[in-house]
């Protein structure tokens, strides 16, 4: 994670998450372009590393001992310029909204100063006892807050 007072972040006010991660040959296609797909499993990536080094939650053991996860509800992406097999990508990401069990992020990927893909995930907590939405804690809830968008 990056925490450079440079931020190439789109909101500049605030606090935000940031990761470098290089394009490597398995996201890519033949033509060595990212496979768009691929953007969604670094999304996940993105949303793992912020609990674990932004929100100083381990998502491993909010899996394996609270059996809560973190699924996709609903994605929306624009690709606005390819990237490719060795390119270095910086992700930001930012809170848009925090529901009573769900979190709208927005995403943006940079390489440099080209904005490459912007996306607005919304995550929702889940019990994997039940399969259902879980209410988001004071504690985490308060956590999340630091990365909200103003």
């Amino acid at each position: 994670m990056s925490k450079s007072p440079t931020s190439t972040c789109i909101h500049e006010v605030g606090l935000a998450f940031e990761d470098d991660k290089l394009i490597r040959f398995h996201h890519c296609d033949p033509a060595g372009i990212i496979f768009y797909p691929q953007y969604f499993v670094l999304f996940n990536e993105l949303v793992e590393d912020w609990f674990t080094k932004g929100l100083e939650v381990s998502f491993v053991e909010q899996i394996t001992k609270d059996r809560v996860s973190i699924p996709m509800g609903r994605v929306e992406c624009d690709f606005i310029a390819p990237s490719k097999i060795g390119d270095i990508l910086r992700f930001c990401l930012r809170v848009a909204r925090i529901g009573k069990s769900s979190i709208k992020l927005a995403i943006e990927v940079r390489h440099h100063e080209e904005i490459r893909v912007r996306a607005n995930l919304t995550v929702v907590l889940a019990s994997l006892e039940t399969l259902r939405s879980v209410a988001i804690s004071d504690d985490l809830r308060a956590r999340m807050s630091r990365y909200l968008i103003p």
